[in-house]
């Protein structure tokens, strides 16, 4: 019987990556799962029912509260890290998959370390200390990274954009096989306290690069409209001091909460440079639109006047021209729900498993 074990960054924070290797543990369910990092109280609570098996780096706890710590202790941590088993599957941005194992490595991407290869990007509105950091470690750090994709048998990505990255910085054709959206339409749902219906929603960790200081200032202009805020971040006090009396923070919402979020919005906005980005799909589930930007993963997962509009850049204006096309334009909310369903973890668990077990490279 072929054995299996699942890899994974580090399990800190609650985000689309998380939630496609919660898929993924319940894909194979006999798999353990092996990080650098994991803090229980920060990240999706189904993982406690998961065989989790942590590096040394994790006695700190240090690190757990802020992973960006462990900067310069991530790749000898997964280089000095062998997993025995026939099939390893690791879900990396950057960092899993350097792991060592004497079986076949299939990697699943969600994107190319961006803080290696898009760090005008990513790092633009970090500390002068970090960026420096960053900048030294770089070309040893590329030379690693480089090396440790080319170690896999098996490269996958999560959206054309990755697919497209992929190529670009390792030199690899990878199959696309797009995540699932990971919400159940059916379970509970529980009120967030002080919310009326239709109000809309933004879901993201709180980020400079994903913008979410132009979608509150979208609604600057909008006083009689109410924008809720889903997600925490170093950049919160930022947020909260730039927002006006109709945004409403909401630091952590449990699985029942978001469920009623998604299904209780008028539209979902998304104004990030995302890769592939779950959240309109988990919203599509519910049958709520989207308004989201022209780029990257987004034109894969929203279709322009069926699901949701888009916007051309990340700017308040921008955004604002966007919700008034959305408020005039008649969106089926039975169309979207079945888009969703066109990313249902059953697809995805079955192309991974027929993966796994076709074995040769890529």
């Amino acid at each position: 019987m072929t054995t299996i074990a699942l890899v994974h960054d580090y399990l800190t924070q609650r985000g689309g990556a998380e939630r496609v290797v919660l898929a993924l543990t319940r894909a194979f369910p006999a798999a353990p799962l092996h990080t650098s990092l994991y803090e229980p109280g920060s990240t999706f609570g189904a993982f406690a029912a998961v065989d989790v098996r942590t590096m040394p780096i994790n006695r700190v706890a240090a690190l757990r509260r802020d992973h960006r710590l462990a900067l310069p202790l991530l790749a000898p941590s997964f280089s000095a890290t062998t997993v025995e088993s026939d099939v390893v599957l690791c879900s990396s941005s950057g960092w899993a998959h350097g792991v060592r194992t004497h079986g076949r490595k299939v990697v699943y991407c969600h994107a190319p370390a961006r803080w290696l290869y898009q760090p005008d990007r990513y790092l633009a509105e970090s500390g002068r200390g970090t960026r420096l950091a960053v900048q030294a470690m770089a070309p040893a750090l590329r030379r690693w990274d480089r090396k440790a994709a080319r170690s896999a048998d098996r490269y996958l990505a999560n959206s054309e954009r990755t697919r497209r990255l992929i190529g670009e910085v390792y030199g690899i054709d990878a199959e696309v096989v797009h995540p699932p959206h990971g919400v159940d339409v059916d379970a509970p749902q529980t009120a967030v306290a002080g919310l009326d219906d239709g109000f809309h929603l933004c879901v993201s960790r709180l980020l400079p690069y994903k913008n979410v200081d132009a979608i509150i200032t979208a609604f600057a202009s909008r006083p009689d409209q109410r924008l809720v805020v889903v997600g925490r971040g170093p950049d919160a006090g930022r947020l909260h001091a730039l927002a006006g009396a109709n945004v409403s923070f909401v630091d952590f919402a449990s699985d029942e909460q978001l469920r009623w979020l998604y299904a209780h919005a008028r539209a979902l906005i998304g104004a990030s440079y995302e890769d592939f980005g779950l959240t309109p799909l988990e919203a599509a589930a519910f049958g709520t639109p989207s308004v989201v930007m022209r780029f990257g993963g987004y034109l894969e997962t929203v279709v322009d006047g069926e699901t949701g509009v888009f916007f051309d850049a990340p700017q308040a204006d921008a955004i604002a021209a966007a919700l008034d096309e959305l408020d005039g334009t008649d969106l089926s909310p039975a169309a979207i729900r079945a888009h969703a369903r066109r990313f249902g973890e059953d697809r995805f668990a079955d192309r991974i498993r027929r993966v796994v077990a076709e074995g040769g490279a890529t």
